[in-house]
């Protein structure tokens, strides 16, 4: 089974993270000293910003940062050459999904023809999983509504190495689960675009994708890949520099806290007005 190509050029990475003195600033920049993948770190202990260029999925960049005892949110990714950048969540509230099964999958248009697919998902069970563009961000039914795979020339399934005649546009490949179920990936392709995608939705199959290559009757249509375990639709997301919140004025949960709060009821807490 072949999973879709790893992307090996270095790109930024824009994080947020609470720091209060010189301290904390030299213990971060030793958590990322030295590691292969990350060739560049620039951090403001001014702006609470820590800028990393690297070839590693941000999850892993966003743990090292963690694993100092400092909280970081991703606040930016992109370039030089960044033409877009997009996210969507997977079984959250904003998302769908079936048990445990939730993550994140990021999309960054680095050039007219490259779209970097940065990831990752927890819950799944180990090994390979199809990942997929759909046509709809229509989740009102969860996953059932979102559509067939993301495919505008009308092609038959096939695998994300397969020349743009030979497969559909949303065709991602697989992504591998580890022992704890959780797969990173970062991965590109020379046919999907950011601003095609925008408004439509991400999925995460049950089984492996079997890229158009299998005896089954659904392997040209969706690779055999399964049930649908998870999905999120896809939204414009802020690239290097264009997210300064720290606070939300509305309800006044900081940057910091807003992950482990939900988007909305009783457990998010509001100003008084």
């Amino acid at each position: 089974m072949v999973l879709a190509k790893i992307y090996n050029d270095y790109f930024q990475i824009e994080f947020a993270v609470q720091m209060i003195c010189q301290k904390c600033v030299n213990s971060i920049k030793e958590s990322l000293t030295g590691v292969k993948g990350i060739q560049n770190v620039d951090i403001s202990l001014e702006k609470e910003s820590v800028i990393v260029e690297t070839e590693l999925p941000s999850s892993e960049i966003q743990e090292k940062i963690e694993s100092t005892g400092r909280r970081a949110v991703l606040t930016g990714y992109g370039g030089g050459g960044n033409k877009g950048a997009a996210v969507a969540m997977l079984g959250d509230a904003s998302g769908c999904g079936f048990g445990d099964v939730k993550g994140v999958v990021r999309f960054l248009q680095t050039d007219d023809d490259t779209c970097v697919v940065d990831g990752t998902l927890d819950g799944l069970t180990p090994g390979l999983h199809g990942l997929h563009v759909h046509e709809s961000g229509d989740i009102s039914v969860g996953c059932d509504s979102v559509g067939d795979h993301y495919n505008p020339n009308n092609r038959k399934h096939g695998s994300p190495a397969d020349k743009e005649t030979e497969r559909h546009a949303g065709d991602l490949g697989n992504v591998e689960a580890d022992s704890n179920g959780r797969a990173r990936f970062r991965i590109a392709d020379n046919v999907i675009k950011v601003w095609d995608v925008i408004g439509r939705s991400v999925v995460v199959t049950e089984q492996p994708d079997d890229l158009g290559r299998g005896e089954h009757a659904n392997s040209v249509t969706d690779g055999n890949s399964g049930k649908r375990l998870a999905c999120g639709i896809i939204a414009r997301s802020a690239g290097m520099f264009e997210n300064s919140k720290r606070i939300c004025a509305c309800d006044g949960v900081t940057l910091w806290d807003e992950r482990d709060r939900p988007l909305a009821g009783p457990g998010r807490r509001r100003c008084n007005m």
